[in-house]
């Protein structure tokens, strides 16, 4: 069993929020774990169970160079005594990448996958080659997110505070967290800030949630992502490290930054009505500023 220290909600003062009447909290799931932070800790945590229930000794995943995913996979399986394969997508660069580096010192085995391969990550012939390369193993998908992941992101929704939010803000990647969230939480409208550019999460996660009645309303916003997937400017940095100065909170720039840079721009918009209150999610991954 993954050990799991309990997060605090820290409410958030600042100009920009007292002049529009909003109230910002933001939930520290980042210091649920030293190392299986954030949401990779309730997306892993049925997934490694069903992993040593069906007795696999071994578990194999995939993600990019800069992947939280393959990160915590392989904090989670060192920590549960499992070995670990993480499918890279590209081809190796030297030195590693913080990421990268940490992962492998964590026992975690790199594969290195072409770009062209790695698009056939889910389809059984590419999975057979590896079985017949690496032997029997058990899968967790890019990102962590299967049924699995939700269940472990719904159980999640049933820690937030008992007080009623009018919105629950996060990051989303591959739609597991925000999935579960829909379908666990007991109050608001769930807001996904996209770390991906395009507007074809809506699909992934509405895919997701398959037949299940969500019990809340949705939407990802899909404004904030400057750029696309760990692409980041100037100004967004100057706005983690200026949010971190007055409010001792860490903000990772693939995904954190941009969701409560988003949030502070639509406020600033007046999108959010005078008095509503917001929970925000901070879903980890700070090992990616590295």
């Amino acid at each position: 069993m993954l050990t799991y220290h309990s997060t605090p909600v820290i409410p958030i003062y600042d100009d920009t929020l007292a002049a529009a009447d909003v109230t910002l909290h933001i939930k520290r799931e980042d210091l649920n774990h030293p190392h299986i932070s954030g949401n990779k800790w309730w997306k892993l945590k049925y997934n490694l169970e069903a992993a040593q229930q069906q007795g696999h000794n071994t578990v194999l995943t995939f993600g990019g160079a800069y992947s939280n995913h393959l990160y915590a996979t392989a904090a989670a399986a060192h920590a549960l005594g499992l070995k670990s394969i993480g499918v890279v997508r590209g081809e190796e660069t030297t030195p590693l990448n913080p990421t990268l580096a940490f992962a492998q010192a964590m026992g975690m085995h790199m594969h290195y996958s072409s770009r062209e391969e790695y698009r056939q990550k889910t389809e059984e012939g590419f999975l057979k080659t590896l079985q017949k390369q690496f032997g029997k193993f058990y899968t967790i998908p890019e990102g962590g997110t299967n049924a699995l992941a939700i269940k472990g992101t719904r159980e999640f929704a049933t820690t937030f505070p008992v007080e009623p939010f009018d919105y629950i803000c996060l990051a989303v990647g591959t739609g597991g967290t925000i999935a579960g969230i829909i379908q666990g939480a007991a109050y608001g409208e769930i807001i996904g800030f996209s770390a991906l550019k395009g507007s074809f999460l809506t699909e992934d996660v509405t895919t997701l949630l398959n037949t299940d009645q969500p019990a809340r309303p949705w939407h990802i916003n899909d404004q904030y992502h400057m750029g696309g997937y760990a692409k980041k400017n100037d100004t967004l940095i100057a706005f983690i490290k200026s949010f971190q100065a007055k409010h001792n909170i860490p903000l990772d720039f693939v995904y954190t930054g941009k969701m409560i840079w988003g949030i502070y721009d639509l406020v600033q918009q007046g999108y959010f009505a005078r008095g509503s209150r917001i929970l925000a999610i901070h879903t980890g991954g700070l090992q990616g500023n590295g």
